[in-house]
């Protein structure tokens, strides 16, 4: 049976979103979740909505409890997670308002617990392929046919943040390959690795960073301003996908199996 964890923000944790809606909240042992989950059903599908960064966008990226994120949509039986996730762009044509689906990650954080393994085992989760291929195929096929502007692959480079780039860093992470740019999807993905969840991402571009010449610097403000507009898309592709989502054999969740030394 399918259930899809959905992990975001703005304008998703709408309990008017959802059938038979309930709210909860789930002990883990590595502490509390950044929100209280809501559940139900969306266009037919179970589900389970978590507002990464707390229901007031209080808490910043380092300080986002991402095991305990984890380990309670597990908990609660989700077998997928579709994250949701503001990104700067790093290429020309990745404009603002864009969609991104991200297949490749370069991690530039510092500060993060990235797996569950830290006492008596010790994990080497593959990640070769760290989002869900499967997934980010049904989110390109619905984005085509709801007249989405959507990129099918991109390299996100997340960063420890709360800052923003400077301009050196930006064309640095251009000059490796990166697409996008945020602050979230690292520890997120490998932990759902590790948990055995299918895991892709809808990645919202809303800005150019500060590599680009004459356009403005990036602002909270613009931010916010372009991930309010994405949101009603992001719903749209959200009801388009989930009834597509079938449980079947996935390398997302068998690596774990092979994994744990100790």
């Amino acid at each position: 049976m399918v259930k899809v964890g959905i992990i975001g923000g703005s304008g998703l944790d709408d309990p008017k979103l959802l059938e038979n809606y309930e709210v909860v909240d789930v002990v883990t042992p590595y502490g509390q979740a950044s929100s209280s989950i809501t559940q139900g059903r969306l266009n037919g599908v179970e589900v389970a909505i978590l507002a990464r960064h707390g229901k007031k966008h209080q808490i910043m990226p380092s300080h986002v409890n991402y095991r305990a994120n984890i380990w309670a949509l597990k908990e609660l039986g989700c077998t997928h997670i579709i994250a949701t996730t503001a990104v700067g762009s790093l290429r020309e044509d990745i404009a603002p308002g864009h969609l991104v689906f991200p297949d490749q990650f370069i991690d530039r954080t510092t500060k993060r617990a990235q797996t569950f393994y830290d006492t008596n085992k010790v994990c080497h989760i593959p990640m070769a392929d760290p989002f869900c291929g499967k997934l980010k195929n049904l989110f390109g096929e619905s984005a085509d046919a709801l007249h989405i502007v959507a990129h099918r692959s991109g390299t996100v480079v997340t960063i420890e943040g709360p800052r923003f780039s400077t301009r050196a860093e930006s064309h640095m992470f251009r000059a490796w390959g990166g697409h996008i740019i945020n602050m979230s999807s690292v520890p997120e993905v490998v932990l759902a690795r590790e948990a055995g969840i299918c895991y892709a991402a809808i990645a919202m571009s809303t800005d150019f960073d500060c590599w680009r010449e004459g356009t403005a610097h990036v602002t909270i403000d613009e931010v916010l301003r372009v991930m309010h507009e994405n949101a009603e898309r992001v719903k749209m592709l959200l009801k388009d996908v989930l009834p597509k989502i079938q449980f079947t054999e996935c390398s997302c969740r068998e690596g774990i199996k092979t994994s744990v030394i100790g």
